[in-house]
């Protein structure tokens, strides 16, 4: 056979195997009706909240709530702790917008009703760092009395015993957990939709995604609904709808903070770690939510977490820093606000009188690689079988089609296309897995020489922190299961076990999209030509950079962080 037939036959049967497979994916009604009764809950619990919005206001006809949504969370705690502001006035101003924001967003799965009950006994808690302060979790942490469904119908109806840790946490500082919000069928996506509560949208164009999978906290902070929520972070799932909603967002070091009672896209899969992190409007209330949770109560509940509390010496530090600086990793070529963005940042940063080192991440095409393998090492059969079942998601089936696939039509689909399309190649090698324990052990160990090469280059360079892109602008619909490669600039600070955290600094411009059109990528090849549509037609949505530092320095991180806000904020006075 000559090379064309060959190709052919193969995509035939691997076509033919993926719509068998299909079969098992695909909902009855059995799956129908669980999924009605779990939008009924919401619902219902969306409902009885309005509720009691109304009849709070109506026994406080002369409380203005409007101007509380207005504070930062360093002004309202303070207020909160002088007593000049009332737990109550807060929690439902706070209630009545989320619930405005979710109706254009669809960005939560439940009120958490528990919440009420919970304010009435907050007093307790007053010397809390976060005392009154109403906090969103998402979906995926556990709320005793709550289904954490992650977006699959398997975790539906099963309610949890008891609550995470860091809500446990966040409890015993005074703060008062009140909604869950919306992630992607799975977890294991960058975008925010599953079959059970739709698609989350982005608060400044809702034809535009949120990102994700923390996708429900970034709409909801971004529309005004929440100033502090917990999301997770595994290849960015923090970082990337910070960055395409206009907020802060921080991947701390995996271990940094407890991660008992989240639940997992794939349970066990150690060499590329998820952490728990804070999202906010302004890295002020990320330290505050980290300096209140990094205390002698977490370490307590789960004394696998190093006690390591919060050192306000460093994030208050004013010492000029190192800064490495990376405009394009050389994998996928940025979009031209991206590159804007660091290069405003950079100049800003400069004039401060801070030192900048050109730095470039190791083998990242071989990287990416090592990423993928180690988030899909059984081939991605952990995450394929949650889905069975279920009706797959639109926002899921382009990346899920190829993970349905025998392992010898991946491996042979990837031999075949190598020469034409080398990064769908190395993608489909990739998601074939390790194969065997014996290569696990050897992957784990390539991620370990991985991370000591790069603190070594690290220290070579002598910088303190990095100035690098996150992927932005937000994505028109459909597009984030298409394009892989972009996460390079997310990922690697999992990979690598880095602290990292995204600050929004510009706005797309219409120079930016008229730079766009020429936009041909590295490769020119279909992930260059789906990024290009994915972020056509942003002007005006927001655009951040990322802010990395070594493991366990998160205070450094934040520092830094604060130091681009400040600069930035000054730059447009």
């Amino acid at each position: 056979m000559d090379y064309w037939t060959a190709t052919l036959l193969t995509v035939v049967a691997g076509v033919g195997t993926f719509l068998l497979l299909r079969r098992r994916v695909g909902g009855g009604q059995e799956a129908k009706e669980k999924i009605l009764r779990a939008r009924n809950r919401r619902t219902e619990s969306l409902r009885r909240a309005e509720e009691a919005v109304i009849r709070y206001k109506q026994s406080h006809q002369t409380t203005n709530l409007a101007p509380i949504l207005e504070l930062s969370l360093s002004q309202l705690t303070k207020q909160l702790h002088e007593g000049s502001l009332d737990p109550k006035d807060v929690f439902h101003s706070y209630m009545e917008k989320t619930l405005a924001v979710h109706k254009k967003l669809n960005c939560c799965t439940e009120i958490l009703l528990e919440s009420f009950d919970q304010l009435e006994t907050v007093g307790s808690n007053k010397e809390g760092l976060l005392y009154g302060v109403p906090v969103s979790i998402k979906d995926n942490c556990d709320y005793k009395g709550h289904d954490s469904s992650c977006g699959v119908l398997l975790y539906l109806e099963k309610p949890v015993q008891e609550d995470s840790v860091l809500v446990q946490v966040l409890k015993k500082q005074g703060a008062i957990p009140f909604v869950k919000t919306n992630l992607p069928q799975g977890l294991l996506s960058y975008d925010c939709s599953n079959p059970i509560y739709g698609q989350t949208v982005n608060p400044h164009n809702l034809q535009k995604t949120s990102g994700g999978s923390s996708g429900g906290e970034g709409a909801l902070i971004g529309g005004g609904g929440s100033l502090l929520g917990i999301g997770t972070d595994v290849a960015g799932s923090i970082r990337i709808p910070a960055s395409f909603c206009g907020i802060c967002g921080l991947k701390p070091t995996a271990g940094r903070l407890s991660s008992q009672g989240f639940q997992a896209a794939c349970p066990g899969q150690k060499s590329v770690r998820a952490s728990p992190g804070p999202m906010a409007r302004d890295v002020d209330s990320l330290a505050l939510c980290m300096q209140a949770l990094l205390c002698d109560h977490m370490f307590s509940l789960d004394p696998t977490v190093p006690p390591l509390p919060f050192n306000m010496q460093i994030y208050q530090s004013t010492k000029p820093l190192r800064i490495g600086y990376l405009e394009n990793d050389g994998f996928q070529q940025p979009s031209p606000s991206m590159v804007r963005s660091v290069r405003e940042v950079k100049a800003l940063l400069e004039q401060a009188g801070h030192t900048f080192v050109p730095f470039q991440p190791l083998r990242i095409s071989a990287t990416f690689d090592l990423i993928v393998k180690s988030l899909l090492a059984d081939g991605g059969t952990t995450f394929f079988q949650k889905l069975v079942g279920s009706p797959v998601d639109p926002a899921l089936k382009q990346q899920i089609f190829p993970y349905a696939f025998p392992m010898w039509f991946k491996k042979a689909l990837s031999f075949l296309l190598k020469p034409w399309f080398p990064r769908i190649s190395s993608s489909l090698r990739a998601l074939c897995g390790v194969g065997s324990v014996g290569k696990l052990w050897e992957q784990h160990a390539a991620v370990e020489d991985y991370i000591k090469e790069t603190i070594t280059h690290w220290k070579q360079c002598n910088i303190d922190v990095l100035l690098c892109p996150v992927i932005a602008p937000a994505y028109n619909f459909f597009y984030c299961g298409k394009i892989t490669t972009i996460g390079t600039y997310t990922m690697l600070y999992n990979l690598l076990n880095f602290p990292a955290g995204v600050v929004p600094v510009t706005t797309v411009t219409k120079e930016d999209e008229e730079e766009l059109k020429h936009y041909e990528g590295i490769y020119q090849d279909v992930y260059d030509k789906f990024f290009k549509e994915a972020v056509t037609g942003a002007e005006g949505l927001p655009v951040a950079v990322q802010c990395v530092a070594l493991p366990w320095q998160e205070e450094l991180c934040l520092r830094f962080m604060k130091e681009v806000e400040q600069l930035v904020k000054q730059s447009r006075k």
